[in-house]
């Protein structure tokens, strides 16, 4: 599988690059699967329903499956703080590409993503001359970068083109679990 991250500030526009790129990726026949990093309590079970019922119960782990999804949600008794690794771990292994949003201080090969300030706003800063693991910029306004770059410069609004840049390079995403001492699901 192939992983790539894409990194940058809230608002810089991450989650609708990830959301143009899948059907991009689809489109040429590849299957994807995505890791978020949520920064807050989240939720996708509702009061009411039995898998929600089942986890207030106190199960551990709460699978629920049809013929065309498969849920899990598990809760920790603990705090705790799960690496990027972790959760590629749990993946599935039949996948081609794996699209991590967020998880802006992992280890992984990463797309930074930069969108121009608006007018009356300062822009944000980069994370491409600190972190070694930026390979790519995707931008709005690659002439208003804070700092000049020789990374490749994506454009931010054309996903087909950012797809075909992965494509080029897919040899630099390959992933490998048993590196991290994961074993795939």
């Amino acid at each position: 599988m192939k992983v790539v991250g894409f990194a940058g500030f809230s608002g810089s526009g991450k989650t609708t690059l990830v959301e143009q790129l899948i059907p991009e990726l689809r489109m040429r026949g590849l299957r994807v699967s995505v890791v978020k990093h949520a920064h807050h309590s989240f939720d996708i079970d509702h009061p009411g329903k039995d898998t929600y019922r089942h986890r207030e119960a106190g199960a551990f782990e709460v699978v629920a499956a049809s013929d065309k999804r498969l849920m899990l949600v598990r809760e920790f008794e603990q705090p705790a703080t799960l690496s990027v690794h972790h959760l590629l771990a749990e993946l599935y292994q039949g996948v081609d590409w794996v699209l991590v949003e967020g998880f802006k201080d992992s280890d992984l090969l990463k797309v930074e993503v930069w969108r121009a300030a608006e007018a009356g706003q300062l822009a944000k800063p980069v994370r491409y001359p600190e972190d070694d693991f930026v390979v790519a910029v995707a931008t709005d306004a690659p002439q208003g970068l804070p700092v000049p770059t020789q990374l490749p410069l994506l454009d931010l609004n054309a996903p087909a083109q950012v797809v075909d840049w992965l494509i080029q390079n897919q040899h630099r995403f390959d992933y490998d679990c048993e590196l991290y001492g994961m074993g795939l699901a």
